[in-house]
């Protein structure tokens, strides 16, 4: 029986197949980076606001604790938005008169609220508790980064649970004492060690199944 295909059929049948998986595998891990990069995530884009609110301003230059603000980060689940009479408190006397404020003057005028846009928006399936990683020693510059050098606030881990996953299975890199947790600009060269240390006398467990976080 004649051959019916040319011998170099073989050769180029091989070279698609294998040519077939590296396809595959490079469409694969360019999704992940995709899904990784701030196209998908928003990382590092800052979020435009009905009042264009500095926190470098009130916290870095104004000294304003974060919990002058954001009142339940230490007793709930939710580090709280500040009611405007909060703003008010203040300019009610200073910049009172500002266009830019006017959002504000309106809000307490008419009791309702400003319209603030979300920066850290977590899916609705995930629980986050502010106040057990307040109480177990983990700061705020952990998850939102150093907001007391942003004008406007943006996200800056990809808070992805791959993130979060990290922090659980090696809390020791992360935790700091409870007394500066809302400094933003604490740093130690021995963290290794201290974290170590904190994890053991705060408790920590570093729990990371499912539970957690799906409830």
């Amino acid at each position: 029986m004649p051959q019916i295909f040319h011998p170099s059929t073989n050769t180029f049948s091989k070279v698609s197949i294998f040519g077939a998986l590296f396809l595959i595998a490079g469409l694969l891990w360019l999704l992940a980076a995709i899904n990784r990069s701030g196209y998908a995530t928003q990382a590092a884009v800052a979020r435009q606001q009905p009042v264009p609110f500095s926190h470098k301003h009130h916290t870095s230059e104004l000294g304003i604790d974060c919990r002058y603000c954001h009142t339940s980060v230490e007793t709930a689940a939710s580090a709280g938005i500040p009611p405007t009479q909060t703003c008010m408190n203040c300019h009610a006397q200073i910049w009172a008169d500002s266009p830019t404020l006017e959002p504000v003057r309106s809000s307490s005028a008419t009791d309702r609220s400003i319209e603030w846009v979300k920066v850290h928006d977590l899916p609705d399936f995930v629980y986050f508790d502010h106040s057990i990683h307040v109480h177990k020693g983990i700061g705020c510059a952990s998850c939102h980064g150093r907001v007391d050098q942003m004008n406007l606030v943006r996200q800056v881990p990809s808070m992805q649970m791959e993130w979060c996953l990290d922090c659980h299975r090696n809390p020791a890199a992360h935790v700091r004492p409870r007394d500066e947790v809302f400094n933003m600009a604490w740093f130690t060269q021995d963290q290794s060690a201290l974290g170590a240390r904190l994890v053991e006398e705060y408790g920590i467990e570093g729990r990371d199944d499912c539970s957690v976080c799906h409830r």
